[in-house]
This record gives C-alpha cells, sequence and structure tokens, in this order.
C-alpha cells in the first residue's frame, strides 16, 4: 500500500498548478499584505483561475468576506486558516467510502468520456480493491473500440485478474455473460467498462442505459455502484459532464484523474456546488498505485498549505 507521507507529497505535487495560481507557495497572496478588498479580489479572481467556476468562487468569497468581518482578521496566515476551513466544510461532504464488501459481486459500472483515464482507472481500481482482499473480474464492455478491450486485458493480465469479454457484440451481453461468470467464480467484485461517449451523443447514452438494464435483470439491485471517471485537466466542462451523465445514470460516485501537475484541482469545488454527487477516487501519474480515496483535508492541505 502506498505510504501516507509519499502520497500526500505527490497529491501536493500533483496540484502544484492550482497552488501556483492560488499563491500558496510564493506567499503573493497570504504574504505580508493588507488584508483588504484589493487583496480579496486578487483571492476571488485567482481561484476562478484554478477552475472553481463562477458560482462556487462566489458563495466562497461571500463567506469568506463575512468571516473576515465577524473575526476581524487582519492577519494573512489567519486568512489563509479561515480559507482552508471553508475549503474543507464544501468538500467533506464530497467524501465516501467504497463498501465493495457490501455485495458479492459487488457490481460496479465505469463510464466516461473517451481520454478521460476510464479503462486506465479501472485497472488501477482493481488493484485497490485487491489490495484489500477482495477478488476482482473485469467486464470488457467497450465492445466498440478493440484497444479499449486490449487496454483492459493488460491491465487485466498485470493485476492477474479474468476479463470478460468478446470482439464486438452487444455490451449488454458482454455484462450479462460477466455477472454470471463472477457469481459462478465467487469473485467479489465485477467491474464493467463501457464505451467512452460524449454526453451529447444521445444514443450512446442511451446504450449505457441497457447496460444498466441488463445488469439489473441478471442480478436484482445491482449495480451497486456507477461511477463516473473525469478528466481534471477538462475545466467547467467536468461539471457539464457531472450533470449529463447523472441525469441518464443516476451516478453514485466520481473518479478524479489526471492531477499530474498540468490539471487545474479547483474543479472539484466546482462540482460541490454544482452536483455535489460523492468523489471516491483521485489519480495522479501513471504509476498502478495512482489512485487513492478522496480525503477532503489531505486535499485542501496539498491546495493551500
Amino acid at each position: 500500500m502506498l505510504a501516507a507521507t509519499s502520497w500526500a507529497a505527490r497529491l501536493k505535487a500533483g496540484l502544484a498548478r492550482t497552488r501556483a495560481v492560488l499563491g500558496s507557495d510564493v506567499g503573493t497572496l497570504f504574504g505580508q499584505r493588507k488584508i483588504d478588498e484589493a487583496l480579496l479580489g486578487d483571492l476571488e479572481t485567482a481561484l476562478l483561475s484554478a477552475d472553481c467556476g463562477v458560482e462556487a468562487t462566489r458563495a466562497l468569497m461571500d463567506d469568506l468576506r463575512d468571516s473576515v468581518r465577524k473575526h476581524r482578521i487582519e492577519d494573512p496566515i489567519a486568512l489563509k486558516a479561515a480559507l482552508k476551513a471553508l475549503l474543507l466544510a464544501r468538500l467533506v461532504p464530497l467524501e465516501r467510502k467504497l463498501d465493495a464488501g457490501a455485495h458479492k459481486p459487488c457490481v460496479i459500472v465505469v463510464a466516461g468520456v473517451n481520454g478521460s483515464g476510464k479503462t486506465t482507472s479501472i485497472g488501477k481500481l482493481a488493484k485497490w480493491l485487491q489490495g484489500r482482499g477482495l477478488t476482482v473480474m473485469l467486464a470488457a464492455g467497450d465492445t466498440f473500440r478493440a484497444a479499449a478491450r486490449e487496454q483492459l486485458a493488460a491491465w487485466g493480465e498485470r493485476n492477474g485478474v479474468t476479463v470478460i469479454g468478446q470482439q464486438g457484440g452487444d455490451p449488454g451481453a458482454v455484462v450479462f455473460d460477466a455477472i454470471g461468470a463472477a457469481t459462478a467464480r465467487g469473485a467479489d467484485v465485477l467491474i464493467a467498462d463501457t464505451a467512452g461517449r460524449l454526453p451529447t451523443q444521445l444514443h450512446l447514452m442511451e446504450e449505457i442505459r441497457k447496460v444498466k438494464r441488463v445488469i439489473a435483470k441478471a442480478m436484482p439491485g445491482a449495480p451497486h455502484e456507477t461511477l463516473l471517471v473525469l478528466d481534471g485537466g477538462t475545466g467547467q466542462n467536468a461539471i457539464t459532464q457531472v450533470k449529463a451523465f447523472d441525469e441518464a445514470l443516476g451516478l453514485t460516485g466520481l473518479i478524479l484523474t489526471k492531477l499530474d501537475g498540468s490539471a487545474k484541482g479547483g474543479v472539484i469545488l466546482g462540482i460541490a456546488k454544482a452536483k455535489p454527487i460523492p468523489l471516491l477516487f483521485i489519480g495522479i501519474g501513471e504509476g498502478i498505485d495512482d489512485l487513492q480515496p478522496f480525503v477532503a483535508r489531505d486535499f485542501v492541505e496539498a491546495l493551500v498549505d
């Protein structure tokens, strides 16, 4: 398992771009400056530049200004502490642990647009679950892209888990067969990949709804989790994706990937404001252990130290 100190350091490095925007490292915002409207205006601009979004930024700054007046904050260190407390209050509700042991098999459907890191995240999630003593199987439900099946097969081989799939064919049939196989073999978790799609592709969104219906027929009460993988570099478009996929599928959780120094992590604040669906995991880098549960306090500490 990844050492906590190692993960904290990598999370801080992964949020380097956002930290630079907020001036957390160089002290441009939280240095020896007078706490006045000019400083608060600069902070507001920085939050917008960090992809926090207009509505989330406005609400946060309104609360921060109230805190400055109420507590008569005049010290930059106290201002930073107030900001961190407000960020934490907004992000803690997004925390939720994945309980994959509540059902056997626990069926997890994973969705996301092409390029979001969906298939890679499935491989990393499988490894994380194995690290908790659970047996995992994968269903290659993305039957439209041979590369997706090959990539999932490679992750399956890397993790030593069985991948159920077929070339072409119906995604629902693949997942139906995979549920039967997972049940017969006593697997703890089945993770089903789905074809990458844009939320505007209504016919493809309907297809993934069909996959969910097939799963429910094969196993009443399933899927037990429906997760959306988001690319941390897509900015406010991530919020649009969350809204569209949730309306179509009824999401139970999110995975935010590619927080590798090029992405701006403020989008999490925007999601918390616009569509507070639990953020189960965040991903940094390409390593197999580079997917870890989202912990709001660790994220805020890495964002603003």
